[in-house]
């Protein structure tokens, strides 16, 4: 398993470089505010892992007191299909399972199926839902 630790205020910079070269990020949702909401919150905390320095992965672990969410898996591009993007999986999955819970899930665009593969092989399976959203600051 690759080091993997918690996030530190230094590591903004790094993350935020390695969510956009993933393609994570969206106007409508600031990372480096996502990051602070989740650390501010009691319920949640992002992971690192770091090679020579630079930041290669990440994975931010919540839960709402019933479920677990993981949200923000990302491996450097160079780096996939070397196990990292398992290992932060499995971290975030061990984190909240220390706290008790006992189911996790996580949200995929349509439109990135290339993940859907790597979470069907660890173990995650589709279930029928409809996700429904109102924006509170509009």
């Amino acid at each position: 398993m690759s080091a993997i630790r918690p996030f530190q205020d230094a590591d903004l910079e790094g993350v935020l470089a390695l969510w956009e070269a993933c393609d994570l990020t969206r106007p409508w949702n600031p990372p480096a505010a996502d990051i602070a909401f989740c650390r501010a919150s009691g319920h949640g905390d992002v992971f690192v892992s770091e090679r020579d320095g630079r930041i290669v992965g990440t994975v931010m672990a919540g839960h709402d007191g019933h479920r677990g969410w993981l949200y923000y898996v990302a491996v450097d591009p160079g780096l996939r299909r070397s196990g990292l993007g398992r290992d932060l999986t499995a971290h975030g999955e061990a984190w909240l399972k220390g706290l008790g819970v006992r189911k996790v899930m996580l949200l995929i665009r349509e439109t990135n199926t290339a993940v859907k593969g790597f979470y069907d092989a660890l173990g995650y399976e589709e279930e029928p839902r409809v996700l429904m959203t109102k924006w509170l600051d509009r």
